[in-house]
């Protein structure tokens, strides 16, 4: 009898863990949140196949998902954090799964051929580089943006262009709109830390909100977002004026919204759910506007 229970209660603690390290691969926050430069990548391939769906999760499920559980695993965050308002203590079996997942996902990037899997393995380097102890980026303002830059927007965008197997180099609209994507990214990923500046504190990392406050994420937003926005909408234009227009009129909503949570927050864990519901429409305007423009292309 003893023994029977002392197995259900293991059989439940693995099963909380194993739950417990979903919830820490956010997910929701990869897909929903991060997948507009892929998309737009896949757009100005001028291609469309299961290959590039395949990949689609393979980016976002185990590169994105891994990379954002190894990145867990060493903040040891208590508070919030993007996606996660309650974040679970991370397990040492983690760290290894984080790297399982990636390894699977760089097996997968071989079917997309060279050029995808050196993106891969570069995009991979970054994060790693932001969150492991040795380099840690995060703990340094402008050498994070970087990081995520390259990362999140400039890989992201050339995978979606890759992954269809394409052996062409990018032309100057891909570039383009890839820089359109860097500022975008960049232009909010501070927002996301004002919710941590305490714990990061703590931490010793000085984030970009931890160093310049709310009126370094406020100026940073103004003057990177607008950028970004006629940076695509001018790569966008190469293809059809219209899907121009609408990225447009889409990037004027988000940045509305955003000011004006910019305007409410108060540096503090209380922000977190006005930042990620503020987050979660804007990825999603990008990501949605993605998504029709190549329904209509293509």
């Amino acid at each position: 009898m003893d023994l029977n229970k002392s197995y259900s209660l293991s059989m439940k603690t693995i099963a909380s863990q194993i739950k417990n390290f979903i919830l820490h691969l956010r997910l929701h926050y990869q897909i929903f949140i991060l997948s507009g430069p892929y998309l737009l990548g896949v757009l100005l391939s001028n291609q469309l196949s299961y290959l590039q769906l395949v990949q689609f999760f393979s980016v976002h499920i185990l590169l994105f998902g891994g990379v954002t559980a190894y990145n867990s695993y060493f903040d040891k965050d208590e508070g919030p954090i993007g996606g996660l308002k309650n974040p679970p203590k991370m397990q040492k079996w983690m760290l290894v799964a984080s790297w399982i997942f990636q390894i699977f996902g760089l097996l997968i990037a071989f079917y997309s051929g060279f050029y995808f899997k050196i993106i891969y393995i570069i995009c991979a380097l970054s994060f790693w580089m932001y969150s492991s102890p040795r380099v840690r980026l995060k703990g340094q303002p402008i050498a994070s943006l970087v990081a995520i830059g390259v990362s999140a927007a400039v890989c992201a965008t050339l995978l979606g262009y890759y992954a269809n197997g394409n052996t062409e180099a990018p032309s100057l609209i891909v570039w383009i709109a890839a820089l359109g994507s860097i500022f975008l990214i960049t232009s909010m990923y501070p927002v996301s830390q004002v919710y941590q500046v305490e714990e990061d504190r703590l931490r010793g990392d000085v984030t970009f909100a931890v160093r310049y406050g709310k009126s370094g994420v406020k100026n940073l937003f103004f003057s990177l977002f607008p950028i970004g926005t006629l940076l695509v909408a001018f790569a966008l234009a190469s293809i059809n004026i219209l899907y121009s227009t609408l990225f447009i009129i889409g990037g004027i909503v988000a940045g509305i919204m955003v000011s004006l949570v910019i305007k409410k927050m108060t540096m503090t864990p209380s922000d977190y759910t006005m930042v990620m519901r503020v987050k979660y429409v804007g990825g999603l305007l990008f990501s949605l506007c993605m998504l029709l423009l190549i329904f209509l292309n293509f």
